[in-house]
């Protein structure tokens, strides 16, 4: 017999290993389509492309169109690979596909280095063989692994360099350290958060020094740990163009944007919705995990703490020496700490526990420490051959459950929810799974029912959305919704045929209907613009009170200031086309509703809008002239262009009472209503560009608006305006006679009000601030914290009581208080004192 070569002989040895790789990358691409594409796709896409456009010399300027300033620091050494692949190939869906495909095969590696790092550690095959399926078959990482190009390649990279980490203090040589340190800087160029394996590794080569037993083993230490940070820093270095500048500095504000980072969601955990900035609740990471990871791993990850516990216990002192049980304690430590450090940091966590998928490894990797113990404590073979064969069911079992709600794996709930239904878990947690199954386009999709074969589209109904809730803001970003498509034609096509069955509520672009607690649109020949464009819906209660007073998004589109609810969508994001019709369902809110008014933002839409304004004058002129109609504002510009609309639009509102604002919204003292023209408005025919906007009902004083644009460490304002919700109107009366001062602005009284008014005002004019003191006629009216001052200040800017008239008039109304004013001083004053100031008395004290 001839004998094999070394090589033959390990793939032999592990013929297991490359058949389970075999399946692995036959079922991948079978279910490839099956997966839609995450929100972040196209921020991914930027930053590879910034990438590469560094190499070619122009990384600033691709860094300042990253969408968010952040992204810059997020690594591309998988996304610029991707956009390559990308650009080679014409057809968009291959591309997609490649990329998804891709992503899922760098997953499947870090399974091969789960397997390698696991036979190394037990020299078991038919452990490491288990070792690496449980890894891979975490439902919810596997369903991620084709879409989620930022949560699932660091988990993947997390393993790969714990097992670079455990061979580089298993040999002791300065080329296994270096080539650690080399995975280590990729770790931290995906994000920064692999620092802690980078800290661990510089710990775990300190404690070696006291067992060192000679100078020269020191000194091999001390050189193996600098040959491991060189390598560290070069790799992140050379792979992270948003260094090159000045990688102290770039580095230290990366360290700083992570630990606070600026996203802003809303999160439901345990039935109750979290602002991500305030810090998740202790129990956040614990509960996640326990809930969506299988119970197999859940219970060996428990036996390996124990039995590390135990083992530690009985040998404490090898805690600190090189070896396994020291190795164990890190794995341990990994997810401990970080879910404590989570806590006590008020980390910015949110959609269930997706920034810390990375904890899985670990966790897997105790998980094999608790099962090596289960077995090796057993004497009998038979016996371990058995806890083995247990281990494979668990894994078997969650094939099972993957294969049972494929492809919603995304949305996986162990058996520890298997009483809880549907329905209470869409109302106590987030549900987020992103799928494009047959006829509905590729994008995001909430599909997820743990039961489906047990409801009927009629079930599915109920069930399918919080009621409160719009689902996305835009095409983009999910608002903690689940929706459930499991059979599109049956779900979209029972409402159709029920909204058919009874008379429309309205006929314009589209129809619409109300079928129960759904309001369902209808429009037949819809285009790609049909699909796209978004639908505004505003439901009016009859009783006010029954209004949300939560805000579920950092949009704020769910608040009692406004009178109404506001759920807008996209065809694209509610619902599907089917046999040239479009079919859109949105939940309506189960409180008795007074009416809807409901449109879509289109160019037909946006010349009623302007039509509704022209013949008024604006609140302001700027680079859009801008209207107030009631409890909308409205943005025109003639001959508009596509950058006019791209930026995005600022809108502060300033209450007259403070009071009226959102808790969240006290602290700054108006209401940042932020938005882009792409959710508000649309383009004229004749190239006007309109934008309308809902205000809130409670009374205003005045807004704060403009464009800005966010660069890579600054956000830069376009223009912006600030003028009164209301223009002040002053009658020629009221100027005709004498005024009470005269100085660089004539101040008159019209009734209840001071008038300021200067002609041929600029902005030099308009700019200090103006200083307002009312005397009393008797001191007692004044509050009893001014009364010691003897007088109430009324200090104002004009932008918060008038806007430049016509003709360059600068007038500015302000109200007079309601108890009698003795005498009044007022003036203008800046950072170097009074500009000009006067003093006059109100005749009759008053």
């Amino acid at each position: 017999m001839i004998p094999l070569s070394p090589v033959r002989q390990r793939v032999a040895s592990h013929w297991a290993l490359f058949a389970a790789c075999a399946v692995f990358l036959l079922v991948g691409a079978l279910s490839l389509q099956d997966y839609g594409s995450s929100w972040d796709n196209d921020e991914q896409r930027a930053i590879g492309q910034a990438a590469l456009d560094s190499l070619a010399g122009d990384g600033e300027r691709a860094f300042d169109q990253l969408a968010n300033a952040s992204d810059r620091y997020y690594g591309a050494v998988l996304e610029a690979p991707l956009v390559l692949i990308e650009r080679a190939l014409s057809d968009s869906g291959k591309s997609t596909a490649v990329r998804h495909l891709l992503s899922h095969f760098f997953y499947l590696i870090s399974g091969i280095f789960c397997y390698l790092l696991v036979y190394r550690l037990f020299n078991n095959r038919m452990l490491a063989l288990i070792a690496m399926l449980l890894f891979l078959l975490h439902p919810r990482m596997y369903a991620h692994s084709f879409f989620n190009s930022k949560d699932i390649p660091f988990l993947a990279m997390f393993m790969v360099t714990l097992s670079l980490v455990h061979r580089a203090f298993r040999r002791d040589t300065l080329a296994a350290f270096a080539l650690c340190g080399a995975g280590a800087g990729l770790l931290v160029n995906l994000r920064v958060m692999g620092i802690i394996l980078v800290v661990a590794v510089l710990v775990l080569r300190a404690l070696d020094l006291p067992f060192a037993g000679s100078g020269r083993e020191r000194a091999r230490i001390l050189l193996t740990g600098g040959a491991f940070t060189l390598t560290v820093a070069l790799m992140l270095y050379a792979s992270l163009p948003a260094l090159w500048g000045d990688p102290a500095g770039q580095f230290v504000d990366m360290l700083r944007v992570f630990n606070s980072h600026p996203h802003l969601a809303f999160n439901r955990f345990g039935g109750e919705w979290l602002y991500s900035r305030n810090g998740p609740p202790f129990d956040y990471v614990p509960v996640w995990v326990g809930i969506t990871t299988p119970p197999a791993m859940l219970l060996l990850a428990l036996a390996g703490a124990i039995s590390l516990a135990w083992r530690g216990r009985r040998r404490p002192r090898d805690i600190l020496r090189n070896g396994p049980l020291r190795f164990g304690f890190l794995l341990l430590a990994l997810p401990v700490g970080t879910a404590v450090a989570v806590f006590v940091l008020g980390s910015n966590v949110y959609h269930d526990w997706r920034q810390l998928y990375f904890m899985h490894a670990p966790l897997l990797l105790l998980a094999v420490f608790g099962l090596h113990w289960l077995a090796s404590s057993l004497p009998e073979r038979r016996t371990r051959a058995g806890i083995y064969a247990l281990a494979g069911a668990g894994a078997a079992i969650a094939i099972v459950s993957m294969v049972r709600i494929h492809p919603y794996e995304a949305g996986y709930f162990n058996t520890l929810t298997d009483r809880a239904t549907a329905a209470r878990l869409a109302s106590r947690y987030d549900i987020f799974v992103r799928v494009s199954p047959n006829n509905i386009p590729a994008g995001e999709r909430g599909l997820h029912e743990l039961r489906r074969t047990e409801l009927s589209p009629h079930d599915l109904s109920r069930i399918c959305s919080d009621p409160r809730f719009p689902g996305t803001r835009d095409e983009r970003l999910y608002a903690n919704t689940l929706r459930c498509l499991l059979d599109p034609a049956a779900y979209f096509g029972t409402f159709r045929g029920e909204a058919l069955a009874t008379e429309p509520l309205d006929r314009s672009r589209f129809d619409a209907y109300r079928v129960g607690s759904w309001m369902v649109y209808l429009r037949d020949g819809c285009t790609a613009d049909d699909l796209g464009s978004r639908v505004f819906l505003h439901v009016h209660p009859v009783d006010h009170a029954d209004l949300p007073d939560y805000r579920p998004d950092f949009f704020g589109h769910h608040r009692k200031a406004y009178g109404f609810e506001q759920r807008d969508f996209t065809f694209s994001s509610h619902g599907a086309r089917m046999d040239g019709t479009c079919v859109a369902v949105v939940p309506l809110p189960d409180y008795p509703i007074a009416r809807i008014h409901t449109d879509q933002f289109t160019p037909e839409y946006a010349a009623e809008a302007w039509r509704a304004v022209a013949d008024g004058e604006p609140l302001v002129r700027a680079r859009f002239d801008i209207y107030r109609t009631g409890a909308v504002l409205t943005y025109t510009r003639a001959d508009c262009s596509a950058d006019d609309l791209a930026a995005r639009f600022a809108l502060h509102i300033y209450p007259v009472d403070e009071r009226a604002l959102p808790d969240w919204q006290a602290e700054h003292g108006f209401d940042n209503l932020d938005f882009n023209a792409s959710a508000y408005g649309a383009r004229t025919e004749d190239g006007r560009c309109v934008v309308t906007v809902p205000l809130p009902t409670y009374p205003i004083a005045y807004i704060h608006t403009g464009q800005f644009q966010t660069g890579a460490n600054e956000t830069r304002d376009l223009w912006s305006a600030r003028f009164p919700a209301t223009r002040p109107h002053v009658s020629a009366a009221a100027l005709a006679g004498e005024p009470l001062a005269s100085a660089i602005f004539n101040v008159y009284r019209d009734g209840d009000r001071l008038i300021y008014v200067r002609d041929g005002c600029t902005e030099e004019d308009a700019g200090p601030a103006f200083g307002l003191h009312f005397y009393p006629a008797e001191p007692d009216d004044l509050p009893e914290a001014r009364r010691e001052y003897g007088f109430a200040s009324h200090d104002f800017f004009l932008w918060q009581r008038t806007a430049l008239a016509d003709g360059g008039r600068c007038v500015a109304v302000v109200p007079l208080p309601d108890y009698p004013v003795a005498s009044v001083q007022t003036g203008q004053y800046d950072e170097t004192g009074r500009l000009w100031w006067v003093e006059f008395a109100l005749p009759g004290g008053e």
